[in-house]
Formats: C-alpha cells, structure tokens, sequence
C-alpha cells in the first residue's frame, strides 16, 4: 500500500489543506480515507482533500509524506491522475 500526502499548504474556506492520493489504486485510496474518517464528500477525481488537523492522523495511519511535486508526479505515473480539464477538452 502507498498512500502518499502532501504538506498541508493550499488554503481554502478558511484553512489549510494536504492531498491525499494513492499511487496504486482508487479503492486503496477509499478504503485508507475511511480509516482516518475522512468524508467522502473530501473526494475529488482523484484525490481527498484533507484539513490541516488530520494531517498528523494520516501520517499515523501510514501516509507517506512528500511534496506536492513528487504527489503529482507520483500520482501521474500510477495513472490515476484526473485533471479537471483533460488536455484538449474545453475548459
């Protein structure tokens, strides 16, 4: 199992927040979520938004962290990434 978090340094609604991914599968990812509580409302395409409280929580349960570059990275070579606006599609 690789789970893989960033720091928690994108703001939104007020907070900060890490990604949360896996580099092996969807399901690996949605089970690891439901282990730390996290909503799946957090879910999105291919990530959970975690808040910067369960940022600890995660790391606990087993979450690699890295940056948010090697995430990405990561993330795009297991082909699991789903961007917003898939290349060539309007945004």
């Amino acid at each position: 199992m690789t789970i893989l978090i960033d720091p928690p340094t994108w703001p939104g609604h007020g907070r900060m927040w890490s990604h949360l991914v896996s580099d092996v599968s969807l399901d690996e990812l949605h089970a690891f979520a439901r282990r730390i509580d996290l909503p799946a409302r957090g879910f999105e395409r291919d990530h959970y938004d975690v808040p910067e409280r369960l940022y600890q929580e995660a790391l606990v349960a087993g979450a690699e962290p890295v940056s948010s570059r090697e995430l990405l990275a990561r993330l795009t070579a297991a082909g699991l990434r789903r961007p917003k606006h898939p290349r060539g599609s309007a945004a």
